[in-house]
């Protein structure tokens, strides 16, 4: 057996969680490989929706495993929020969530520092989310930080204290007033009671050498999705650097954030939306800063559901996607959000870009420093409500022939198309 990947492709937000969801009842095992809680996996089903930061979203199948691989950072206060709604919910955690002992810790310091970072960039930040990813894995490349198998350990809190006085001299050498500033509207004190409240729960949680565990349940022919998180133009070293997050969220970050070797790679899903967001700074080569922009946003509600701050739409851009395509050697594509167009009479696309005076339909490096003008490809909008159609037999021909003219353009079939929020809302072509 082998392990299958389900990633996004653009800059994060593209329904991910989503199509976990609908793919879980064929995995016995769901496993998250990289990122934190600055992921925001949105899941509706029975008139209820639940945003997963942290924990895979096959937890709502009951039958399936979920594990949080060693290279995800968590952060315990949200972690036990998240633990606490499902339970209030009667999603069962239990018996089916496992942890990597491997896995490093948030603190709450690290919290402060992402905010005192992205404070001194000025009119240069990033758009953080704030929630302590950068600071996090800094500690984890610098060998400072904490796991989770850590806390089991009788020098825990000692450890604790002096990463966090570490911190604190850090945020002094930066003039910056800690004692004012708010973590979820906390003093640092009161948060951090919080967050030792959280490991005081996660003790209770299943801890695992996650590496033996994966391998060993694919010796046994065990099914296994790992579930990425934020999308492959914010990954670290691919992506639109230093407009990125602080993690590999391609498919090579499958191996290193679950202990696999890369031949054990098996299908990879990749989710993309039928246009383009993105949150916080950076560029965005296909974005609408007018009445269409705003008009996808509103149609699509495009606000974080991590942060909550509006996204920035655009046109789908087809040379960032072929790009994120080679990176991760996608065998299926997933269009999300086809029902978002639904009114629009003509939908754009970018082919390629004008770029210093010629014609490209690649990503560049300078891409992140220069400015790239797409060439744009228009299409016949279906101007129909696609929310309930299920069959692909009552699927109407515009869209048809815009998911066969970006299968053309990418060369990789679209197996689903997502129409609506709900599970039940998908196109299986």
């Amino acid at each position: 057996m082998k392990v299958d990947v389900l990633l996004g492709l653009q800059w994060g937000d593209e329904g991910k969680g989503k199509i976990v969801d609908v793919l879980a009842p064929q995995y016995d095992i769901v496993t998250r490989f990289q990122g934190g809680p600055n992921a925001g996996h949105t899941i509706e089903f029975d008139n209820k929706k639940f945003i997963l930061h942290t924990i895979p979203s096959g937890i709502f199948n009951s039958s399936t495993i979920n594990v949080v691989g060693n290279g995800v950072i968590i952060d315990p206060y949200i972690f036990n929020k998240e633990i606490d709604n499902l339970v209030n919910n009667n999603i069962k955690v239990d018996d089916n969530l496992l942890i990597s002992k491997k896995a490093h810790l948030i603190l709450p310091t690290h919290r402060l520092l992402d905010a005192v970072y992205e404070q001194a960039k000025g009119k240069a930040k990033i758009g953080s989310t704030l929630k302590g990813i950068g600071p996090a894995y800094t500690d984890k490349t610098a060998r400072l930080g904490l796991r989770i198998g850590n806390i089991e350990q009788t020098d825990f809190e000692k450890r604790y204290r002096e990463l966090k006085e570490k911190h604190l001299l850090i945020v002094k050498s930066y003039n910056f007033n800690y004692q004012d500033f708010k973590i979820e509207g906390m003093a640092l004190e009161e948060y951090e009671e919080k967050w030792f409240a959280g490991i005081n729960k996660m003790k209770q949680i299943h801890k695992i050498d996650s590496e033996y565990f994966i391998n060993q349940n694919l010796k046994n022919n065990k099914t296994i999705l790992a579930e990425g998180a934020q999308g492959t133009m914010l990954d670290v070293d691919f992506g639109t650097y230093p407009f990125v997050t602080s993690s590999n969220t391609v498919a090579a970050g499958v191996c290193i954030g679950l202990g696999i070797a890369p031949s054990k790679i098996g299908k990879v899903f990749g989710i993309f939306k039928a246009y383009c967001t993105r949150v916080g700074s950076g560029p965005f080569p296909t974005e609408l800063e007018n009445e269409i922009g705003q008009k996808l946003r509103d149609e699509g509600n495009e606000y974080g559901s991590t942060t909550g701050r509006p996204r920035r739409c655009g046109w789908l851009d087809l040379a960032a996607l072929k790009y994120s395509v080679m990176l991760n050697g996608i065998t299926h594509l997933c269009m999300t959000k086809a029902d978002v167009l639904n009114t629009f009479p003509k939908i754009e696309a970018g082919v390629q870009y004008n770029f210093k005076g010629s014609s490209i339909e690649y990503v560049p490096f300078e891409a992140s420093y220069e400015k790239l003008d797409p060439v744009y490809q228009e299409t016949e909008g279906w101007q129909t409500d696609i929310s309930k159609v299920t069959s692909p037999d009552n699927v109407p021909k515009q869209l048809f022939d815009y998911i066969k003219f970006v299968e053309k353009e990418i060369g990789v079939p679209i197996a689903m198309v997502s129409v609506g929020p709900d599970r039940e809302q998908i196109i299986n072509l």
